[in-house]
């Protein structure tokens, strides 16, 4: 779009605001950016002006159609401007602006400009004003398919089904998303965050049901970290922790059948860590060094460190074992004592 001022045979070409007669009784307000700049902005000419008539409306308080029309401007121009969505707020509630019309004004931005904070906060302000969720759902649908990973539109989606309980088939949506891409970390979240709010993870039966969807998700990408940090996210609640039964034998399975995911090395380390038996704890420190040296080796210090803990815990454990043969020994001796004397 051109910024020169148009003429009557170029009705398209861009109108510089101070060109047009019925902003005539609005003085501009440039920014104020001091006498010396260090590093001035090079703002275009159709920014300079646009954001010249944006600042003195908000400062004249001014509540008007026109107002609004040149909050779209402004917002072309940059959408990630809090202070112009604002005021795009306000007046739509002093003028009595139908909302529903500002959803098709807000999808276009969002598609525009799916990663912009702001584009979503504005449309979370007209749910809430409507109290009305019943595009949501399926607005997001589409969005996430466009970017299955789009940070903002998961927030949002949380913020709906929290805020008006539209968990029914969230559990079925998520699981569709990790049939398509195992590795979508956000689908994984998304499941934890909809098992953490509906009370499954307060049911040890149906967290079992979770913690095998979780397992036969790792079989099919065991190199996946997304699955196996959504199982960790289980165990948290469950009485046994990291020493559940069927997940231990899971594991041991895993091992054995020759697989060296790291994410499987590092759950063994911690399963061995955690339990009281000390029958894993040199298979522990050596799985700690091939961590550090081969499949984790970003890693090495952090592997190395957790090798200490291992150390520590396999000295106390022999340190612990000394002490009971001798007090074992000590209790032999004084029954062999007890004997003489009788």
């Amino acid at each position: 779009m051109s910024e020169s001022s148009s003429d009557s045979s170029c009705p398209d070409r861009w109108v510089f605001y101070c060109d047009r007669p019925e902003w005539k009784d609005v003085t501009p307000l440039a920014q104020e950016e001091g006498p010396s700049p260090v590093a001035a902005i090079a703002y275009s000419a159709k920014f300079r002006d646009v954001y010249g008539y944006m600042r003195a409306v908000i400062k004249n308080k001014e509540i008007s159609e026109r107002a609004l029309e040149l909050t779209t401007d402004a917002l072309e121009l940059n959408p990630a401007n809090y202070t112009v969505w604002q005021y795009r707020r306000l007046l739509l509630k002093e003028l009595n602006k139908d909302l529903h019309d500002e959803f098709d004004y807000i999808n276009q931005m969002i598609e525009d400009s799916a990663k912009n904070y702001q584009v979503w906060h504005h449309r979370m302000v007209l749910v809430e004003w409507l109290n009305d969720p019943s595009m949501e759902l399926d607005f997001l649908k589409e969005a996430l398919s466009a970017d299955p990973k789009n940070y903002h539109a998961w927030k949002h989606r949380q913020w709906v089904i929290k805020t008006f309980n539209l968990f029914g088939s969230e559990m079925e949506f998520t699981e569709s998303l990790i049939e398509d891409d195992l590795r979508n970390n956000s689908a994984w979240n998304q499941r934890y965050f909809v098992a953490l709010h509906t009370g499954i993870l307060s049911d040890p039966d149906r967290t079992r049901k979770e913690i095998d969807f979780a397992m036969k998700a790792i079989l099919k990408a065991t190199l996946n970290e997304s699955s196996w940090n959504y199982l960790r996210g289980l165990l948290i609640h469950m009485d046994k922790g990291l020493l559940e039964e069927d997940v231990v034998d899971f594991c041991e399975k895993l091992y054995a059948s020759g697989n060296r995911s790291r994410h499987l090395l590092a759950m063994l380390v911690d399963i061995a860590l955690e339990d009281e038996d000390t029958k894993n704890d040199e298979r522990a420190l050596q799985l700690c060094e091939e961590l550090a040296k081969r499949y984790d080796h970003i890693r090495e210090k952090y592997w190395n460190y957790i090798a200490v803990s291992v150390k520590k815990k396999i000295s106390s454990t022999s340190t612990t074992n000394h002490k009971s043969t001798e007090n074992e020994t000590s209790r032999g001796c004084e029954q062999i004592e007890d004997t003489v004397n009788l």
